[in-house]
């Protein structure tokens, strides 16, 4: 009995050790058979090169202005102090005078206590008629001493012909010694009395320029005294817009104090600060500052508000503590902007020719790009960087001159690799290729429909697709390739399409 279960339990575990072996083999002739079938798989073939998708662009020399970008300050190019030309008692203020508030040219604005400016031009008004009065005086005495020296130029003619008659009855005998001398004391007396009255003459032209001289110090005073009248009233200059307004209505101002400031919102500019070696850029060969195209940009809550622009002028000199050249360009449309706003300046450079703008990811680190061979393989192509502006650079292009290169450098892509271009331009679209089509005739096409039908392992959307491309006229050229590579006879998991490896990105 115990030689029967011991002869029971041999013959199981044979049967077990068999049936072991038996899956054993099952198992390593189908590995055998899946690997025979796989692409580069089969006995004596090596492993298959494994391939980069890259995304490629094609390299076209021509002109690329390059766009400096430079951030600054909005400037008011016209604005004007509201300052108090006299003091006193705020009268009246314009209506809405606030900040914020828009003013016209010639607006009344405010308007000063004038009572002691009225009194001050009385009282000119006063000292000028008054003055007026003494010139006239003056004007009548001059005409009355004119008067008298006329008297007193006939009273000397006549004796002078008095002399002259004695004199000649002298000389005949006739008149004596005494008469002769009477007469030239007579002519003695009038000369001396006309050099008085033309003294007195003298005197009263005096006293009427001085008269005059009074009176225009009083009309001077006068003026003076209106224009101080004039000043209690202050009016806008231009229209514009008030800012930092210090005053209200009843308040008392003291002579030059700031009230308010207008600035025209249509007249504004931006203060830019750029590097020296910019600043080069932006200058001819004579040293004068080109007026080169700008715009400018405001950011506010994800818009962007921008403005054509024109460089203007330049700083002459460079401040304390401050480095490099100060630019001020001129806002064409103010629109939206305000002074004090911090904008963004893009300036164009002088245009430069024979270049290529190229992504900056497509340049690494040590100044090279990569360059896709005929046979899709990577070089190392060395190029010389012009100018950097965001993320794209600016390179000397005589060397890549319609040759693709590598849109973006990734850390497993170098010299020598086999690629597989996905063709860009350089605006990053992609650019589709057209695939090859061939013609099948009817029995190669029954022999690739039976095929697909045939391969068990191939999914049923794969199988779907295949057999619709097969009903057509013309089918891609590396879809038959790949169906009479073995694909319809078993194969992967695919349904028959050889394993690939998954693409990669030379990003």
């Amino acid at each position: 009995m115990r030689f029967l279960t011991r002869s029971l339990i041999a013959l199981f575990l044979a049967a077990l050790s068999l049936s072991a072996l038996g899956y054993a083999g099952y198992t390593l002739v189908s590995a055998l058979q899946i690997r025979a079938e796989a692409p580069g798989g089969g006995p004596g073939q090596a492993a298959r090169e494994r391939v980069f998708t890259v995304r490629a662009l094609t390299v076209t020399p021509g002109e690329v202005t390059p766009e400096l970008a430079a951030f600054g300050e909005v400037r008011a190019r016209r604005s004007l102090d509201l300052r108090a030309p006299v003091g006193g008692q705020v009268l009246e203020l314009a209506q809405g005078f606030e900040d914020g508030a828009d003013v016209v040219e010639g607006q009344l604005l405010l308007r000063i206590d004038p009572a002691d400016a009225q009194a001050a031009v009385a009282l000119a008004a006063s000292d000028v008629a008054r003055a007026e009065a003494e010139l006239r005086d003056a004007s009548r005495a001059m005409v009355l001493a004119a008067e008298d020296v006329a008297a007193a130029q006939a009273q000397f003619d006549l004796r002078a012909r008095a002399l002259e008659r004695r004199q000649g009855l002298a000389a005949r005998g006739v008149a004596t010694e005494a008469a002769l001398e009477e007469a030239e004391l007579a002519l003695s007396a009038a000369r001396q009395a006309l050099v008085g009255r033309r003294q007195a003459e003298a005197q009263a032209e005096a006293r009427r320029d001085q008269a005059l001289s009074a009176l225009e110090r009083q009309r001077i005073s006068l003026s003076e005294a209106e224009r101080r009248l004039a000043d209690t009233q202050v009016y806008a200059s231009f229209s514009g817009t008030l800012v930092d307004v210090a005053i209200v209505e009843g308040g008392i101002v003291t002579p030059n104090e700031r009230l308010a400031q207008i600035i025209d919102p249509a007249a504004l500019e931006v203060s830019v600060r750029v590097s020296t070696a910019q600043y080069l850029r932006l200058i001819d060969e004579t040293g004068q500052l080109l007026r080169s195209e700008a715009e400018v940009a405001l950011e506010v809550a994800g818009f962007e508000i921008t403005s054509p622009g024109r460089v203007l002028r330049s700083s002459a000199t460079v401040e304390q503590g401050q480095s490099g050249r100060r630019l001020f360009v001129e806002l064409a449309a103010p629109r939206g902007f305000r002074p004090g706003d911090f904008v963004t300046v893009r300036l164009q450079e002088p245009a430069l020719r024979d270049v290529a703008l190229l992504p900056a990811s497509a340049v690494s680190a040590a100044g090279n790009v990569l360059a896709i061979t005929a046979e899709n393989r990577l070089e190392a192509v060395a190029v010389t960087v012009l100018r950097r502006q965001g993320d794209s650079v600016i390179v000397a292009a005589n060397a890549l001159a319609g040759r693709e290169i590598v849109r973006e450098i990734g850390p497993s892509l170098g010299a020598g690799i086999l690629v597989r271009p996905q063709r860009e331009s350089a605006s990053g679209e992609v650019i589709a290729e057209t695939p090859e089509m061939v013609t099948l005739d009817p029995e190669r096409r029954a022999r690739l429909i039976a095929q697909v039908e045939g391969n068990a392992r191939m999914p049923e959307q794969v199988r779907a697709r295949m057999l619709a491309q097969l009903s057509q006229a013309e089918i891609p050229a590396a879809t038959l390739e790949r169906l009479e590579n073995g694909g319809g006879s078993g194969g992967g998991p695919g349904g028959g399409m050889p394993p690939q490896m998954p693409p990669q990105s030379g990003g």
